[in-house]
């Protein structure tokens, strides 16, 4: 599995959403930027959804998770904070309110996340608002 591949097109990802999300409806470049995060996210999940489902069931199985695994565009988090740069591109991070709520079963009772974050590609599960765990990261 390519996971350089996988970051770079993630962080293509995160940044057209975060080139729309700057825009306001009215604003005469918003379906073409819109159309263009479809097709980027179409492209992902036909390049890497397969191999990135795998990895997130892999992530339920070790953590006991009882929610289904979703598609990994779920797990992308709508807002990210662009917290450096390096030969990859930019680096982000995102806020322990973002990721797919899922059900930990020796955590139960706690508002629980997992979200995808690129460069370095991780998955983190947020724990609560101030607590998280790197559950997978590249190799």
């Amino acid at each position: 599995m390519d996971t350089t591949a996988i970051d770079k097109a993630l962080i293509s990802i995160i940044e057209k959403r975060i080139q729309l999300n700057g825009l306001s409806y009215e604003d005469e470049s918003y379906d073409d930027i819109e159309d263009e995060l479809h097709d980027l996210e179409d492209d992902f999940i036909d390049e890497h959804g397969e191999a990135l489902e795998d990895i997130i069931g892999d992530v339920h199985e070790d953590f006991s998770v009882d929610t289904d695994v979703l598609s990994p565009l779920s797990y992308i988090a709508q807002e990210y904070v662009k917290v450096g740069d390096n030969e990859l591109g930019a680096q982000f991070d995102a806020n322990h309110a973002q990721g797919v709520p899922v059900e930990v079963d020796d955590l139960e009772n706690k508002p629980t996340r997992l979200v995808i974050i690129p460069n370095p590609l991780r998955i983190i599960l947020n724990l609560d608002s101030k607590n998280r765990k790197i559950v997978w990261q590249q190799q």
